[in-house]
């Protein structure tokens, strides 16, 4: 992404959009009984009240009665339908992993099947967007975590806490590449999540190849355990990388979630928050994820930057719009054109 003098300027900002992720699939109902959803009502309404704070992109995951994560796409079903009518502004998300919660006591944290975790291009409604990740990689919740940020909670059992060091994300080369035609297919748009730079390039030649057309969402993902951290070079190095035609949204964990997205919103980069991402506002203070999105539009209009409107991040999302083939997205997305054959020396933009 390329810097001008007047960058920082919040009038040449894109409007900031704000994803939340208010399910907090990772917790046990009781860590958070006041914020985290249980029933299918729940849900509804914690969505209704986040796109009322400011958020205009939901993160999505669904809960069992018994609490547990749900890995039934017929909640889903029905999860999204009664979203569709409360909130029909919002950004959709459905998240990749359907849920990584243990299923009992001692059980592994792992994301669902190849087999199953395709069949989320089948959602009906249809979200707006699946998230995917790229490569298979750890995906360690406790790297990062402190004593604070447990303190209280399930995750202070040692047996939870071992399931989540030793989680890992499956999402292999052949496996990416059907998930993304079959989410394409049925006109449902991938928002990449990306914890490292290799993961970023392995993008870049899903496009050069064809394998993915379309406009590029990412969400830059900083938790740590097989992805990169908070880390303010982290982040830059990463923004350098990034087409200028992509949508970039920054996400961590715990108390780095507002630090980050602060430097997000001053930069003209987009914002992630919520309890799936963090229990925590002041050390010790534990605050809902209405109150994280009303926190990120405080900022915001400190900064001067204006929040998008379901709509308006609609359309800074590009959602519904596809391109032909590999030539007009690497050209919407602002990269280097591929190679003609023949063609020597550094290819150049037209």
């Amino acid at each position: 992404m390329h810097f001008h003098d007047d960058s920082l300027f919040p009038e040449v900002q894109e409007k900031l959009v704000i994803t939340v992720a208010p399910y907090g699939p990772e917790w046990e109902v009781d860590d958070f009984r006041e914020d985290l959803p249980l029933t299918m009502e729940e849900h509804i309404q914690k969505a209704v009240d986040c796109y009322e704070a400011g958020a205009t992109v939901l993160h999505i995951h669904v809960r069992e009665l018994d609490g547990k994560g749900s890995k039934r796409l017929s909640k889903f079903n029905e999860l999204l339908a009664g979203l569709r009518e409360a909130v029909p502004d919002m950004i959709l998300q459905v998240g990749g992993s359907i849920s990584f919660s243990p299923e009992g006591e001692g059980a592994d944290a792992k994301w669902l099947s190849d087999d199953a975790r395709h069949l989320l291009a089948t959602l009906d409604p249809a979200p707006d967007q699946v998230t995917i990740a790229i490569n298979t990689s750890q995906m360690n919740l406790m790297d990062l975590m402190t004593a604070d940020d447990l303190a209280g909670t399930s995750m202070e059992r040692p047996e939870l806490a071992a399931a989540y060091r030793e989680m890992t994300v499956p999402a292999g080369p052949e496996w990416v590449d059907e998930h993304l035609r079959r989410l394409q297919a049925a006109g449902i748009q991938p928002q990449f999540q990306l914890g490292s730079l290799a993961q970023l390039e392995s993008v870049e030649r899903l496009i050069r190849r064809g394998v993915y057309t379309g406009p590029l969402n990412l969400t830059w993902v900083a938790i740590g355990g097989g992805q990169e951290g908070p880390n303010p070079y982290n982040i830059m190095n990463f923004v350098q990388r990034v087409p200028d035609g992509a949508i970039l949204t920054l996400e961590t964990l715990m108390r780095s979630v507002l630090p980050v997205n602060a430097m997000g919103i001053a930069m003209g980069l987009h914002t992630r928050c919520g309890n799936e991402d963090t229990l925590w506002g002041r050390k010790g203070e534990k605050m809902t994820s209405v109150e994280q999105v009303k926190q990120l539009v405080r900022i915001a209009n400190e900064l001067g930057r204006e929040v998008a409107t379901g709509k308006e991040a609609r359309e800074i999302y590009k959602i519904g719009e596809t391109y032909r083939n590999a030539d007009e997205t690497l050209a919407k997305l602002g990269y280097a054109p591929n190679r003609r054959p023949g063609q020597v020396g550094f290819t150049g933009h037209a």
